[in-house]
């Protein structure tokens, strides 16, 4: 595909305010364009929180309070799970137990895991466009995130199909904020840096990251919580992902 950004910008179809200067000077191809989930594509609409599991387990006889749980759980988030990867919440939530230094009986382990397994994720009503919006303009497409795939495989059923590469943290075996994750999506899609676009809405890692990599980035701002100078961190800043599907078809055929 033979699509530029050229230095013809037209600013009133780009919102200057928000755009990066550097597209003034610059003539890249863009081939591709990856996607955060949580916060980006989807949400999760009732999670277990810390306190709820911390409430199951010591009416069951066992003494796990919340902030150890929350720091067990991070750890098997970001470190055992892109070692080993989990399939289904019971291993992992196991797995959570071991690093507490809790064993569980059998059934308790069963209803924990019941527990996490109502857990929906839902996707945004802009998703499926912005996605759609991509594969009909030529890019290819990835979602980059270190959540486990078993827990919103289901979500993205509906447009699975327009999604070229789902990299979580064990695709590779590291986290993102692991620049890893995104030197082996480029490597995996055959894209440079230069030629790709990375949409979030975590400016640590969905934006700096990727911008020191040589990514173009734009920022979801859904709620209007980013400063100015967040803002100017990013290519583009944008309120929701149907404005980042326009800048998309603008960047191909500017």
């Amino acid at each position: 595909m033979n699509s530029y950004i050229t230095g013809q910008i037209d600013c009133r179809r780009l919102n200057c305010s928000s755009f990066n200067l550097e597209y003034r000077e610059r003539k890249m191809p863009i081939k591709a364009v990856c996607f955060d989930l949580c916060g980006t594509l989807a949400y999760n609409e009732n999670a277990v929180s810390d306190q709820a599991a911390s409430r199951f387990l010591v009416d069951r006889g066992y003494k796990v309070y919340p902030q150890a749980f929350r720091a067990a759980w991070s750890y098997v988030s970001f470190v055992d799970y892109p070692n080993h990867g989990y399939k289904t919440w019971k291993p992992q939530l196991d797995q959570v137990l071991k690093r507490l230094g809790i064993k569980v009986d059998n059934q308790t382990s069963k209803d924990l895991a019941v527990l996490y397994e109502n857990v929906r994720w839902k996707t945004f009503p802009d998703a499926e466009n912005a996605i759609s919006t991509a594969k009909t303009v030529g890019l290819k497409t990835a979602i980059v995130t270190t959540i486990s795939q078993f827990k919103y495989e289901k979500a993205l059923k509906p447009f699975r199909d327009k999604i070229d590469l789902l990299v979580d943290g064990y695709t590779f075996h590291c986290e993102k904020s692991n620049p890893k994750i995104y030197l082996k999506t480029l490597e995996t899609l055959e894209v440079k840096a230069s030629e790709t676009v990375m949409i979030g809405d975590d400016v640590e890692l969905d934006i700096l990251l990727p911008k020191t990599l040589g990514m173009h980035t734009i920022l979801l701002d859904r709620t209007g919580k980013f400063s100015d100078a967040k803002g100017k961190e990013a290519s583009f800043v944008v309120k929701n992902l149907n404005e980042a599907a326009e800048k998309l078809k603008f960047l191909v055929n500017p």
